[in-house]
């Protein structure tokens, strides 16, 4: 015999999850108790949220990650990081305690509830594919596997809540754990639909490939590498698919987010009379606001479940499958015919500082262009930072993790530490502004905590930019924290302040060499001194609320 407990924590174990992270509270606290009892680590955050975002991050890289609260109080404040993960496709497992059986059954009024011992699993259940709240120890075990599978097949949250009862009575093993569902594909509508998409690319004079994020997600990497020796085409990517190739690739000539882009990439991807668009969530700010301009009649859509050609739909039809079918039936474009500027020519040109000059947006992220190295994982937060990191090249073996559909401030900080448990021999590279830095300020401390070597990168501004280059008014300021001096404040650590060209040198050179804590360097900026694209950015945005 085996407790439910034991049961969820075997399980997750199985999935290749070595990392839980959470909250203590009363009613997991013997939930938590078993778990410490496992191979897999609870790495306790400082809040609910921050642990949401963690575990996000971790998710990201390692395909699905989990996070384990109290109910009420530890549940709401998750919330936002679950909407955020279900909103980017993120396979995520929230596990919370619950009061005992019998006081819901009683109808109690007892602490971090309303009375509505449904509310919770209420919300959840409309933020995730799936929700259950396991009350019947015999049953449990099944329901755990179907919950499991659901999040593993959809690519997105799930919730399963434990009364404190049930934690550690025996349930009943199941005859065999469930398959995770097969993708499905109608046949017919597959052959259609590699028909007509291969008659439009075949004859296409230009044709393109936008890349999104689901290829991360349902590890289609390599097919879409295959698809690019095959047909010859340029390939570039949204902001959220960033990374799903390596962006030193001969054919890869940039992000694509609409007007936010550089001048080549906007005309090579809107002028072309063939879009292969494989993967991508087609959202606002994904694409740069309302700026993108992609139309219908030269777009093939394809994304995991269904293709759309024109205005015709097909499903359903795997992503994957529809990719092998279209290898099978493209034609090679040679390069010379196909106006192929890859991005990695930008390192071509290096980077000469001048020591006494004061340190820019533009020369900040063109020097850091130069210091990235493969085998990183970069980090972008909301604001400027995502936007700003957008013509960064990602090197062989190296991952970007960014909010560009949610868009959740504060996301970094927390995920730079799930980011550093998922790959433990890979040092994570941070860009957070500091009207995001103070909004989870308080995780760096876990990050020392855990002895971790992350570089971040805290780019203060003055207050919310984002929010001054679309409507500036008083709200945009922030109390100027000395935010160099806090990473002392929580432990031990490497900190410093840059506001010219030669300090930004010395401390790129001190922090790669600082392996064994964290590297903090704040970057002075003045107030409007921010990325090309962000202006552009603020402009279509309010041009659209007029």
């Amino acid at each position: 015999m085996i407790t439910v407990g034991d049961y969820l924590f075997q399980q997750l174990e199985r999935l290749g999850v070595d990392r839980i992270f959470g909250v203590p509270g009363d009613y997991v606290l013997d939930l938590m108790d078993v778990l410490s009892e496992t191979p897999i680590e609870l790495v306790c955050n400082c809040n609910e949220l921050n642990a949401g975002y963690a575990a996000d991050a971790y998710a990201r890289l390692r395909g699905i990650g989990a996070v384990c609260v109290t109910y009420g109080v530890g549940g709401f404040s998750l919330v936002n990081a679950v909407v955020g993960a279900y909103a980017e496709r993120v396979p995520l497992v929230v596990i919370s305690g619950a009061p005992n059986s019998s006081m819901r059954q009683d109808h109690l009024l007892l602490h971090h509830t309303t009375g509505d011992y449904n509310l919770q699993f209420s919300i959840m259940e409309k933020a995730t594919v799936a929700a259950v709240i396991l009350s019947d120890a015999s049953q449990a075990a099944n329901q755990i596997d179907r919950t499991l599978a659901a999040c593993l097949h959809h690519k997105r949250p799930v919730y399963i809540e434990i009364p404190v009862d049930l934690v550690n009575q025996p349930c009943i093993l199941p005859e065999a754990h469930p398959v995770v569902a097969a993708k499905l594909t109608n046949p017919d509508a597959l052959q259609e639909a590699v028909a007509e998409a291969a008659e439009l690319l075949n004859k296409a004079q230009s044709p393109v490939i936008l890349a999104g994020v689901e290829f991360n997600r349902f590890d289609l990497e390599d097919k879409l590498l295959k698809l690019l020796e095959v047909t010859g085409y340029p390939i570039a990517t949204t902001m959220l698919g960033k990374s799903c190739i390596s962006e030193m690739h001969p054919q890869f000539i940039g992000n694509y987010m609409g007007g936010l882009s550089r001048e080549y990439i906007r005309d090579r991807i809107e002028n072309s009379d063939c879009i292969l668009c494989l993967g991508a969530i087609m959202s606002d700010m994904n694409l740069g606001g309302n700026t993108a301009k992609l139309d219908d009649r030269k777009l093939i859509n394809a994304n995991s479940e269904k293709v759309k050609i024109k205005y015709h739909f097909y499903q359903p039809v795997y992503l994957g499958d529809f990719i092998d079918g279209l290898i099978g039936h493209l034609e090679h474009k040679e390069a010379a015919t196909l106006d192929i500027k890859p991005s990695s020519y930008s390192l071509d040109r290096p980077f000469i500082p001048q020591p006494a000059e004061k340190l820019t947006n533009i020369r900040f992220y063109e020097r850091v262009n130069h210091f990235i190295e493969d085998d990183s994982i970069v980090i972008a937060d909301t604001g400027d930072a995502i936007v700003a990191t957008m013509d960064l090249l990602m090197r062989e073996k190296t991952n970007f993790i960014g909010q560009a559909f949610y868009l959740s401030i504060g996301y970094s900080i927390p995920a730079c530490l799930g980011a550093a448990m998922a790959a433990p021999q890979t040092r994570p590279i941070v860009f957070v502004g500091d009207g995001a830095f103070q909004m989870t300020a308080q995780e760096l401390s876990t990050i020392i905590r855990h002895k971790l070597n992350p570089i971040i990168f805290l780019i203060n501004n003055d207050g919310y930019t984002i929010e001054r280059v679309i409507q500036d008014g008083a709200y945009n300021d922030l109390q100027p924290w000395k935010y160099h001096q806090m990473p002392q404040v929580f432990g031990e650590s490497w900190s410093c302040e840059v506001r010219t060209e030669g300090e930004l040198e010395i401390a790129l050179v001190k922090a790669k060499a600082n392996t064994k804590s964290v590297s903090f360097i704040e970057i002075h900026l003045d107030r409007f001194d921010c990325s090309q694209g962000l202006m552009r950015l603020g402009r279509a945005l309010k041009h659209s609320d007029t």
